[in-house]
């Protein structure tokens, strides 16, 4: 698969960043560990050269624990200061207060030096489409300051909101980049959800993650969905659908598309006269991948 989106808005909103970073100290770049590669918008390290960085492994929770430690690990050998948590959570957050402080070292020192104090950091939170940039806020702010939603293009513009004496943040509205040159990021971006769903091939994303979790992730989808390891129809299980409900397959059929009809038989997505419905069924394993119903998986791991 080949996807690619990049609304006309979004030009829009590059412009807007481009103004507005001269105004601040500090770039929270909110990733999402699954995939923090290809959450990663390469205009970001552009538009935020000079600037202190912080990255925010968020949705730590949905990822492999062994990745996020890798990451971590990984982003921090490069420089930037790092924070992994999941951003619902106020309790995870506690830390990033520390890191913004260490990531603005310098500049703090400066102005000291200067005579100035108590002067607020600046701290702009950028990002591709739901990684949870406004959640994260609204959660290290404790109460409901910008909006948000399980959906790419919930944020519209910038907005400036005051967290303490010591912070201020700017929310700004989810960024991607003209062209995916590697195929696989708007796969990736595509199973997350940062890519508006109306024009994807939910069927063939769904099978392209079948694929991979089969190669990594062995057991995942059949503890989820109820059958064998083995996506083959067999007679001798009781837990196999009525014969009216089974449609069959032709001979040679990919084991992914297998285990998507198993899905949808033990789901109960099924089509008037009995037949699977595949493109609800992999809607269905879609939004499982997302919020993290098939286990914690990572995608994407850091380089050897």
């Amino acid at each position: 698969m080949n996807i690619q989106w990049y609304p006309g808005h979004m030009t829009k909103a590059r412009r807007a960043m481009q103004e507005d970073v001269r105004l601040v100290d500090l770039l929270i770049e909110v990733v999402d560990a699954r995939v923090p590669v290809s959450s990663r918008n390469p205009d970001i390290e552009t538009l935020g050269a000079g600037k202190a960085r912080l990255i925010l492994l968020n949705k730590a929770d949905l990822a492999d624990e062994a990745g996020n430690e890798a990451w971590e690990r990984y982003f921090t050998a490069q420089g930037y200061a790092v924070v992994r948590a999941d951003s619902r959570s106020s309790a995870q957050l506690k830390k990033v207060n520390a890191a913004v402080q260490e990531a603005c070292r310098d500049k703090i020192s400066r102005d000291r030096m200067r005579g100035i104090v108590n002067r607020p950091i600046r701290a702009m939170v950028v990002g591709i489409p739901n990684v949870g940039k406004s959640t994260f806020i609204n959660s290290f702010a404790g109460k409901a300051c910008v909006k948000t939603g399980n959906r790419p293009g919930v944020t519209k513009g910038n907005q400036w909101i005051r967290l303490n004496k010591s912070l201020e943040m700017l929310d700004t509205p989810g960024l991607l980049w003209p062209k995916f040159e590697d195929p696989a990021v708007g796969l990736h971006l595509a199973m997350i959800g940062s890519i508006n769903d109306q024009i994807l091939n939910k069927e063939e994303l769904a099978l392209e993650l079948i694929r991979f979790m089969e190669e990594n992730c062995c057991g995942a989808l059949g503890k989820r969905y109820g059958f064998p390891e083995e996506a083959d129809v067999r007679p001798d299980n009781p837990k196999e659908p009525p014969a009216e409900a089974v449609e069959a397959l032709p001979d040679g059929c990919s084991p992914d598309m297998q285990i998507l009809r198993q899905a949808a038989l033990r789901r109960g997505c099924l089509l008037k006269g009995g037949s699977p419905d595949y493109e609800k069924a992999a809607g269905l394993l879609l939004e499982d991948f997302r919020a993290g119903r098939l286990g914690r998986i990572t995608l994407e791991w850091p380089p050897r």
